[in-house]
């Protein structure tokens, strides 16, 4: 593998963006989404728009695991924590998401709850080793990217007969977001909206780049899936904007040197032994949606912390003020949103865009929020600080 260094080089990447600039049409716009979020980190950080022509714009989709947990997934976890006691196990930035009545998981941990952040699904494991007079559930998050560990350390629990942990499953899958994304733009007569996709990086070393492949097919949008550094990204956009020059609707691979077309076929079988996919699950800012999830399957039953503890979920609506909802369906920017970078900000999240650094109210905070504010010229300026 090639050093990093490497693909953050400003002349070429600059070249890349000329070489954009040379080959998009002067009478047509394109608009591409990044579904993932660390693509959208990386837009952000390393000024991708700032080499991108007038005409093409990026739109941030779904992508981001914590940004799409619906409210009432997160109260089931913290109902978990309050009302059952057990010790609750998750991903660092789950724990400040939004949830019903003013709470999250911190502030449910501040109520008492014992509540742990942890930095595998195999450390919830070794926390209920340790702690076997007590339940130890695992709240279990994201994409396909992080649905392996989770299975590995179900069969590890059931191979040994720990009777004390359980996971709480909230694993949701790529594909189907996407065909919901084009879904929506087809029945508001938008269908033209999103021109392709920038596909994800860490997801696609698992699955592969097949799956997307029936995607674009049915709906006539390329795929091209792309690596995490800004060469990645830019470079995947040249390819996007040539595909749709040339009328193509096709699949490529620009992150040849990590992802294949079928994938991590181990990981595969593992998911599919434990996992197996949900009727229906809701999707914050994008609603229900079908077979877009996983739960676990009745041979591992007695570890689904949601049929042990007879959980159910209820939808819960988001704070009224906040617009991720529409952030995550590529429908608005973070800057359209009237609470963004005032009452919601990274130290005080009142949506969950704002909450992950892949969120991408976060990452537009973080490195392009100034780019927003209207900059007064410095006559006008001094003109006013001499009125009278």
């Amino acid at each position: 593998m090639k050093y990093v260094d490497e693909f953050r080089d400003g002349e070429l990447a600059r070249r890349i963006g000329g070489r954009i600039r040379a080959e998009v049409r002067p009478d047509r716009s394109y608009r591409f989404m990044e579904f993932c979020g660390g693509h959208t980190h990386a837009i952000s950080r390393y000024g991708v728009p700032d080499l991108l022509p007038p005409g093409v714009r990026m739109v941030h989709g779904p992508g981001c695991p914590v940004c799409v947990l619906p409210v009432g997934r997160l109260d089931m976890a913290i109902e978990l924590a309050l009302r059952h006691g057990v010790i609750l196990c998750t991903y660092a930035d789950a724990l400040r998401v939004p949830a019903s009545a003013g709470l999250s998981l911190t502030r449910a941990r501040a109520r008492g709850g014992d509540i742990r952040m942890v930095g595998s699904a195999a450390d919830a494991l070794s926390i209920a080793r340790a702690n076997r007079q007590r339940e130890v559930v695992f709240f279990a998050i994201g994409f396909e990217t992080t649905t392996p560990p989770t299975a590995l350390v179900i069969r590890e629990a059931a191979a040994s007969g720990l009777g004390n942990f359980s996971v709480m499953c909230s694993h949701v899958l790529t594909p189907p977001a996407m065909r919901a994304i084009l879904d929506a733009g087809q029945e508001a007569n938008e269908a033209a909206g999103i021109d392709g996709f920038v596909g994800p990086a860490h997801v696609s070393i698992v699955i592969g780049s097949d799956p997307y492949a029936k995607l674009a097919r049915a709906y006539r949008k390329p795929v091209v899936i792309a690596g995490f550094e800004p060469l990645d990204v830019l470079q995947a956009i040249l390819m996007l904007v040539r595909q749709v020059n040339e009328g193509r609707a096709e699949v490529e691979n620009e992150f040849t040197r990590a992802v294949t077309p079928h994938g991590n076929l181990n990981a595969q079988a593992v998911m599919d032994d434990v996992f197996e996919l949900r009727e229906a699950f809701e999707w914050r800012g994008v609603g229900s949606l079908p077979h877009s999830a996983l739960q676990i399957r009745q041979k591992y039953r007695a570890l689904d912390a949601e049929h042990r503890f007879g959980l159910v979920y209820r939808s819960v609506p988001d704070n009224k003020a906040c617009e991720c909802g529409a952030i995550l369906r590529g429908d608005r920017q973070p800057a359209d949103c009237r609470i963004f970078g005032t009452v919601c900000t990274p130290e005080n999240p009142v949506g969950s865009c704002m909450v992950s650094s892949e969120g991408a109210c976060a990452a537009h905070y973080t490195y392009g929020r100034f780019r927003d504010i209207p900059v007064v010229p410095a006559s006008e300026g001094a003109a006013e600080e001499t009125a009278p």
